[in-house]
């Protein structure tokens, strides 16, 4: 599988950057202004049950698809923008559309798991491998507040279940080492400086 494949939030590498066209790089850079970053306090809370669907959450939703589009990722949950709703958006094939999860529940997870890379728009310059269940089987509700109810697997899986992880206020750095977690911060680092080196 390539990287694109089995990371659940892309973060490209500094190659594929240089690669972007820059009308994509600028909205990509934009959107990514809206995602709140490691160190920030409403990534580690949990998420509030929706209760009323209605426009304002439409909206919502909508805006979370365009930002997770422009970014380039293939998830995001709500927590990411600073918002306790427990809502998250995901899409694993760029030719089908964006789907919404709203109040999202893990009812059962296979014990046959596997371990795959993973990014994190919230954890810019980091991926890791983590260790997931294969399946799983979700029930949720639409955008419209109607019940769904499916089992998923590979790539869909683990994007669903890194996105419920954000709604209890679990990052992926919760689910490796200590040792891959002193290399995963010793990236960041990296990648912070770098940024800052750009911009200034």
């Amino acid at each position: 599988m390539s990287e694109i494949d089995v990371v659940a939030e892309r973060d490209e590498s500094d190659e594929h950057e240089q690669e972007l066209d820059p009308e994509v790089r600028a909205r990509r850079d934009a959107a990514l202004r809206h995602v709140r970053k490691l160190g920030d306090p409403v990534l580690r809370a949990k998420a509030l049950p929706v209760e009323r669907f209605d426009e304002q959450l439409a909206g919502e939703i909508e805006r979370m698809g365009q930002l997770m589009h422009d970014s380039l990722g293939i998830g995001l949950a709500a927590t990411q923008l600073g918002v306790l709703h427990r809502v998250l958006v995901y899409r694993t094939d760029p030719e089908e559309p964006i789907t919404a999860l709203v109040n999202p529940v893990l009812e059962w997870v296979s014990e046959e798991s596997e371990a795959a890379e993973e990014g994190c728009l919230s954890i810019p310059g980091v991926q890791v491998e983590v260790e997931r269940p294969a399946r799983v089987r979700v029930s949720a509700q639409d955008p419209a507040g109607e019940p769904v109810a499916f089992e998923a697997d590979g790539l869909h899986a683990r994007v669903i279940q890194h996105e419920v992880d954000h709604l209890e206020g679990v990052l992926i750095l919760d689910r490796i080492s200590r040792a891959q977690r002193k290399e995963a911060m010793r990236a960041l680092r990296e990648a912070r400086r770098e940024t800052g080196a750009e911009e200034s």
